[in-house]
C-alpha cells in the first residue's frame, strides 16, 4: 500500500453561484476527496472579505479540507479546482509531521 501524506486545501468559492451552488461545490469536492483519499475534516469558514479583488469580486466563501492521500492526488485535485466554474482560488499544502 502506498504511503499517505497529510494535506490541507483551501478553496475560495465565488458568491455569484448562490447558496445552493456553494453547497453543491462543497459536496462535489467532498466526494472527490473521499473517492481518492481519506477525508479527515471539512471546515466551512463561510463568507469572508478577500485581500484584493478577484474577477471583480470582493468576497468569497472559504472551505478548508483536511485529508490524507498519496503524493499524486494533490495534482489531480488542483486540476479539478482549476476547471471548475465558481472556484476563485485554491491552495493545497502538504502538512509536515511534528
Amino acid at each position: 500500500m502506498a504511503n499517505k501524506n497529510s494535506y490541507e486545501s483551501i478553496a475560495v468559492i465565488s458568491l455569484t453561484v448562490g447558496e445552493e451552488g456553494i453547497q453543491a461545490l462543497v459536496e462535489k469536492f467532498k466526494k472527490v476527496i473521499e473517492k481518492y483519499a481519506e477525508l479527515d475534516s471539512v471546515e466551512e469558514w463561510g463568507k469572508r472579505r478577500l485581500a484584493y479583488l478577484i474577477n471583480k469580486e470582493a468576497e468569497g466563501y472559504y472551505v478548508l479540507f483536511n485529508f490524507k492521500a498519496t503524493a499524486d492526488f494533490p495534482a489531480e485535485l488542483d486540476r479539478r479546482y482549476k476547471i471548475t466554474d465558481g472556484i476563485l482560488r485554491s491552495l493545497i499544502v502538504a502538512k509536515t509531521e511534528q
